[in-house]
C-alpha cells in the first residue's frame, strides 16, 4: 500500500508539472502570436479617403473656410493700433489737426497742419503730403476760412474746390476724405459770430463732395461737451483716438 500511494504522488506531481508547461505554453503562443499578427485592415479607411478625394472641392474650401474663422480674432476685431491704422494716410488740416501730434496719438508722419491755415494757403501742405505720397489724404480744413469768407459760402466752396483740385493733381493716386467742419460752443460764436454758419458751410460742402464723388465725413455726432477745450473751439486729448478711429472706419483703414 505504501508503494501504490508513492506512485500516486508520483503520478500527480508529475501531471501537475505538466499542466503548468502547457499553460506556459499557451501564454508564449498567444503572444508570439499578438506581436507577429497582420495589421488591422484599413481598407475601408481608404476606400472612405479616397471617395472624399473625389468629392466636391466647394464643401471642402468651405469646411476650410470655416476652421479659419474659428481661429481667427472673435467678431472680426481688429485689435491694430491706431497708428498702424494709419500708416499709409496724411491728414491735413489746422490746428485742430495738430492736436494729433500734440497729444501723441498718430506718428508725426501721418499729420501735415499748420495753425491758422487758410484755404487759399495750402500749397505748402499740399506740397508736404506730395513727398510723402500717401495712399490716403484726409482733409479737416475750413473752420478758419469762415471768417475769411465773412459766410460766402459760394466763395469758400470755390477755394475749397481749387485745394481739391491740386491735390488730384499732384497726388493722384491718392484716395481723398474730407471732415466736416466741428462745431463749437456758444463762448466761441460769441467771440466770433461767422462760427455760427459752420452747419450751412457743411452742407455745401458735402454737396461739393458728392459732386465729385469724393467722401465726407460727418464727424458732428462725435462731438460732446466734455471733449472740448475752455476756448470752445479745441479738442482735449481724448477726443483725437474718437476722432481718428472714426476716420479710419469711413475710409476702411
Amino acid at each position: 500500500m505504501i508503494k501504490i500511494k508513492r506512485k500516486t504522488k508520483r503520478y500527480l506531481v508529475i501531471l501537475g508539472l505538466a499542466a503548468v508547461i502547457i499553460i506556459l505554453a499557451i501564454v508564449i503562443v498567444r503572444g508570439v502570436s499578438g506581436l507577429i499578427r497582420p495589421s488591422v485592415d484599413t481598407s475601408a479607411g481608404l476606400e472612405y479617403i479616397q471617395e472624399q478625394e473625389a468629392g466636391d472641392v466647394t464643401e471642402i474650401e468651405s469646411k476650410i473656410s470655416l476652421l479659419e474663422q474659428q481661429d481667427s480674432p472673435e467678431d472680426g476685431e481688429d485689435d491694430r493700433s491706431v497708428r498702424e491704422k494709419f500708416g499709409g494716410a496724411v491728414v491735413i488740416g489746422d490746428s485742430v489737426t495738430n492736436g494729433f501730434t500734440v497729444y501723441d496719438v498718430l506718428n508725426a508722419s501721418s499729420v501735415i497742419s499748420k495753425i491758422g491755415v487758410h484755404l487759399y494757403e495750402t500749397d505748402e501742405l499740399i506740397a508736404q503730403a506730395k513727398e510723402i505720397s500717401p495712399g490716403t489724404i484726409f482733409l479737416a480744413l475750413g473752420r478758419n476760412d469762415l471768417a475769411a469768407t465773412e459766410g460766402d459760402v459760394d466763395e469758400f466752396i470755390s477755394q475749397y474746390t481749387e485745394v481739391l483740385n491740386k491735390i488730384a493733381e499732384e497726388v493722384p493716386d491718392a484716395n481723398i476724405f474730407v471732415n466736416s467742419i466741428f462745431p463749437v460752443q456758444e463762448s466761441a460764436i460769441e467771440e466770433d459770430p461767422y462760427l455760427a454758419y459752420i452747419s450751412d458751410y457743411n452742407t455745401a460742402l458735402k454737396e461739393l463732395c458728392d459732386s465729385k464723388s469724393i467722401a465726407f465725413i460727418d464727424n458732428t455726432d462725435l462731438v460732446e461737451d466734455r471733449y472740448f477745450e475752455q476756448d470752445g473751439q479745441h479738442f482735449i486729448a481724448d477726443f483725437y483716438p474718437i476722432w481718428a478711429e472714426h476716420m479710419a472706419e469711413v475710409a476702411a483703414l
